[in-house]
């Protein structure tokens, strides 16, 4: 499997970035990887847990999640309480029950605008998934098939506009980029140094969302 201690290793030295807990920012655009590396990142630290901002972003605001973000998860958790946020479901269209984040030593936000500028002051660490917004478009139009075509035909259009008004790459500490086998994990545009070395996994995995 993907070997990703050292890269846990790193970010739990870093120093707390919202109250106790050191906030990693995995961020990217739709397709490239995200959701799969944080799984694996998570596991590397011990079963961290993992906010995925499709839960707080909705059909009607795709990007305008900043205000539940803040309200219900990084306000708890800069005061080292539990945080409780409701998880939109993206086919009943609507807000479901409230789950729990445990505002453990790291906590990961993965989604597309994870390092928006409204979240930078509270991140310790900016992780960029490295694939330029066609090639994940287009993986993730081949993930979902062609009955979700109208959906990514809206989603890419805002997601162009999102990252023109408030990129995240330039920000990145550590650009993280897919491998025929692991990762390369390099020196993002806002270096954190010693950050660049590579990850292999030593078994077949499916490819990264």
């Amino acid at each position: 499997m993907t070997d990703l201690s050292p890269l846990a290793a790193r970010l739990r030295a870093l120093a707390p970035s919202c109250g106790p807990v050191r906030l990693i920012a995995v961020d990217g655009h739709a397709g490239s990887g995200k959701s799969t590396f944080a799984a694996r990142l998570a596991a590397a630290l011990g079963d961290a847990p993992v906010l995925h901002l499709d839960d707080l972003a909705s059909h009607d605001a795709c990007f305008a999640w900043t205000d539940r973000l803040r309200e219900q998860v990084l306000e708890p958790l800069g005061r080292g309480v539990c945080a409780r946020y409701a998880p939109y479901d993206w086919t009943a269209r609507r807000f479901g029950a409230a789950r729990t984040l445990r505002p453990a030593p790291v906590v990961l936000v993965e989604g597309v605008g994870a390092g928006r500028r409204a979240v930078r002051p509270l991140l310790a660490r900016l992780l960029w998934m490295e694939m330029d917004a066609a090639e994940s478009w287009a993986r993730g139009r081949r993930r979902d098939g062609p009955t979700l075509t109208e959906f990514w035909d809206g989603w890419t259009a805002a997601e162009a506009e999102h990252f023109s008004a408030d990129p995240s790459r330039p920000y990145a500490d550590t650009l993280v980029r897919q491998l025929p086998v692991g990762y390369a994990l390099l020196d993002g545009p806002a270096p954190a140094a010693g950050m660049n070395y590579s990850v292999t996994e030593r078994e077949r995995g499916a490819a990264p969302r």
